[in-house]
């Protein structure tokens, strides 16, 4: 096993999924709610899973209000999961962690992949930031005892206050590498961030990138 995958195995996922999370329909394709109280199985099969778990929607702006559907969950789309384990682990492994490293995250939604990065460097070597101040407190709140500075804001802009860090991971993905970041990284560190077009982004700072496929990750939130 990787690092990552190490570290994933030793993390439960399920202290920081939500009771009420989201499933597609087998035959409609709608993201439907399915709630820990009503199915406790069905919820922690899901949780369980090396699958993305999605754990919080809204209405698709763009269809009319009386074609949404609660029941059915039409025109509701995902705007924050807990990532497939196995592109975290491709990401925490691009990272090359070390125990005591600092690291910046951009986009702390459930506060897993935090966890996981704390695991491996420690305790108050992570500082993770987050647009959405409801996601941030409850993520917070789960992350007691990990070490990890939640903070709330634009991912794009980084967090210039614990600067500089040795790495920095983007959970949201970007279409260009936001300049905030590669100055807010010592020289050598690495930025791993996934890219619009599915493929992810593991930069050198003042030396070079490359590029891997297949990691696909909702867009950062303007």
């Amino acid at each position: 096993m990787s690092l990552g995958e190490r570290a994933i195995a030793a993390v439960p996922r399920a202290r920081f999924v939500p009771d009420r999370i989201y499933v597609r329909d087998d035959e409609t394709g709608w993201l439907v709610a399915l709630d820990r109280g009503e199915a406790p199985e069905a919820w922690r099969a899901h949780v369980d899973s090396v699958e993305p778990v999605v754990t919080q929607v809204e209405w698709d702006p763009r269809m009319p209000v009386e074609s949404r559907d609660e029941a059915t969950g039409r025109g509701r789309f995902s705007t924050s999961s807990s990532s497939a384990l196995n592109v975290m682990a491709r990401m925490i492994d691009a990272l090359d962690l070390r125990p005591g490293a600092r690291v910046l995250e951009i986009g702390t939604g459930t506060g897993y992949n935090a966890a996981v990065l704390a695991h491996i460097v420690g305790e108050g070597n992570v500082t993770s930031v987050e647009v959405d101040a409801e996601l941030a407190d409850r993520a917070r709140q789960a992350l007691e005892g990990y070490g990890v500075e939640v903070v709330v804001g634009d991912g794009r802009h980084g967090h210039r206050d614990g600067a500089p860090y040795d790495r920095l991971i983007s959970t949201a993905a970007v279409s260009e590498l936001p300049s905030a970041w590669e100055e807010q990284v010592r020289p050598d560190g690495i930025i791993v961030a996934p890219w619009a077009d599915g493929t992810l982004g593991i930069i050198t700072v003042g030396e070079g990138a490359r590029v891997e496929p297949d990691a696909p990750f909702m867009m950062m939130r303007p």
